[in-house]
């Protein structure tokens, strides 16, 4: 296992590597890794001959009141992970690394970042693309692994990979649920056990909503709503509710085929997010 915490050094490796004909998967993270990290290495181990492993708490796409500073860490449990799972490299910056003190470059999508939780978090995805696209550059990927359980960011970087002519080769991962249910997320650590209890209305209504709209898709506004109130009679504060087809990320049309249904609601201080994307 290779540890890089530096840029060039990083960089430099990953050049080296692609002179010698070798072929490279990345899997970006901000650490605090679980099963669903694993399952993105795992898959990523059958695709290239060497794996990078990312681990970075971004700034970037963070709000000033959210919880950068408080975001679960524990770098020597994610090295144990990386190495059980057979990943060969970790890049794992600081900031002030990662980014120069006068830097002003941005890298954003501005279509399908705009509704769902770029429209709570206006600058968030800015901050992702922008990471990104660093990390691509210097991780020089022929492959990139990203969970669909942040469905929408896998589509926004799929765009930009394409958008910009990015030779690599974005691999959708499906989301990986606890035994029971609750889509996996390093801030599942932040509920109590109530919490948690309550936070499986998320799927249930989800699923429900699915169920409604695979039946009748005149069904869909009915469905949404019943989907928010069942979130919210569980005490979850929803942010939102909605239905997008998956290319556009606009409401669907007669002719929209692959849709996604996704949900993002607060329970106690912590904010999760789940979907279901299925055919119509």
């Amino acid at each position: 296992m290779k540890i890089f915490k530096t840029r060039c050094e990083f960089q430099r490796y990953a050049l080296e590597l692609k002179r010698s004909g070798k072929s490279i998967a990345l899997v970006p993270t901000m650490g605090f890794l679980h099963d669903g990290h694993m399952s993105l290495i795992d898959i990523a181990r059958k695709k290239a001959d060497v794996v990078m492993v990312s681990i970075f708490v971004n700034p970037t796409q963070f709000a000033p009141n959210e919880d950068f500073d408080r975001y679960p860490r524990d770098f020597d449990g994610d090295v144990a992970k990386c190495i059980d799972h057979g990943a060969d490299v970790i890049f794992a910056p600081e900031p002030g690394e990662m980014y120069d003190p006068d830097a002003s470059c941005w890298v954003e999508e501005v279509n399908l970042s705009k509704p769902l939780c770029g429209r709570s978090r206006p600058t968030f995805y800015r901050g992702v693309t922008t990471v990104v696209a660093k990390l691509f550059l210097l991780a020089q990927p022929d492959y990139a692994v990203f969970g669909l359980k942040d469905a929408q960011q896998c589509f926004v970087i799929q765009k930009m990979v394409r958008d910009l002519d990015f030779p690599i080769e974005i691999i959708p991962a499906p989301l990986v649920r606890d035994s029971d249910g609750l889509a996996l997320s390093s801030r599942n650590r932040y509920l109590s056990a109530d919490e948690r209890s309550r936070a499986l209305s998320i799927h249930r209504a989800l699923l429900a909503a699915k169920a409604a709209i695979s039946a009748d898709r005149n069904a869909m506004a009915a469905a949404l709503e019943k989907a928010k109130a069942e979130i919210t009679a569980a005490g979850g504060r929803v942010d939102y509710v909605d239905i997008l087809d998956c290319a556009t990320m606009e409401y669907p049309l007669a002719g929209s085929r692959q849709v996604i249904v996704a949900a993002a609601a607060f329970f106690g201080s912590t904010r999760l997010i789940d979907n279901e994307i299925f055919e119509i």
